[in-house]
């Protein structure tokens, strides 16, 4: 629309906006980083506790919690206070936790698993007993399964019924002496194996797959120092 006189009013020069746009878009930058570095402790310590909190539900007779990382070397290093490995893992690094009874004795191991689920990466922590060898049990650090079909896996009764699971080491101490395998509804055979809740059969490979590459990572890694983990340090 023109003005009285019948001009049109003059437009804002080009450069004029890009610089007001990225002045806008700096500013955001450094909001969006100050919020993150604001909140990363906060954030970091909540995921801390959930893990902590899963740990003590698999390993029920722990009374207090030892990290470590299993050195693809073959090493293990104690994390935290103490220990000689910072909270970040070093590479090829697996973590672990070590449960102990209130006697200091050790009660279980606990370790995270991941496998692709049907919405998305589902994240487990498992348990391990040495003295068993087994797989007493798993609890979700997360998930965004369907809710009443793929979160069946921790309520499901006959599902949970499929533990404890054998996960025994080979003689040579390598491997898993089987591999942990899910399988179709109502036809498990085996104490490694895993029977699948139909309808809900992708969430439930995801478990069984999640157990069975951390324990066949780990495990091996983990079997020539159980003397050493068998009490507190």
């Amino acid at each position: 629309m023109s003005d009285a006189t019948g001009t049109l009013p003059a437009m804002t020069p080009a450069t004029a906006m890009i610089r007001t746009l990225g002045l806008i878009a700096a500013l955001c930058g450094v909001i969006i980083v100050a919020a993150y570095q604001g909140t990363y402790d906060a954030v970091q310590e909540n995921k801390r506790i959930a893990v902590e909190r899963a740990v003590f539900k698999v390993v029920p007779t722990a009374q207090s919690i030892v990290e470590y990382f299993a050195l693809a070397d073959g090493k293990l290093e104690k994390v935290g206070a103490g220990g000689t490995a910072s909270s970040a893992a070093p590479a090829g690094a697996i973590k672990f936790y070590a449960g102990y009874d209130k006697d200091g004795k050790l009660a279980g191991i606990a370790a995270e698993g991941a496998a692709k689920g049907y919405a998305d990466t589902v994240r487990i922590l498992f348990a391990w007993e040495p003295a068993t060898q087994k797989v007493p049990g798993f609890g979700i650090v997360s998930s965004r399964e369907t809710p009443g079909i793929g979160d069946k896996i921790v309520v499901d009764k006959a599902f949970l019924a499929n533990f404890p699971l054998d996960a025994a080491l080979r003689d040579d101490g390598k491997s898993l002496a089987h591999e942990i395998l899910t399988v179709k509804n109502g036809s498990k055979a085996n104490p490694w194996e895993i029977d699948a809740i139909a309808g809900a059969t992708i969430t439930s490979r995801a478990v069984g797959k999640a157990i069975n590459d951390a324990a066949q990572a780990l495990l091996p890694r983990i079997r020539p120092h159980l003397d050493t983990l068998k009490e507190k340090p």
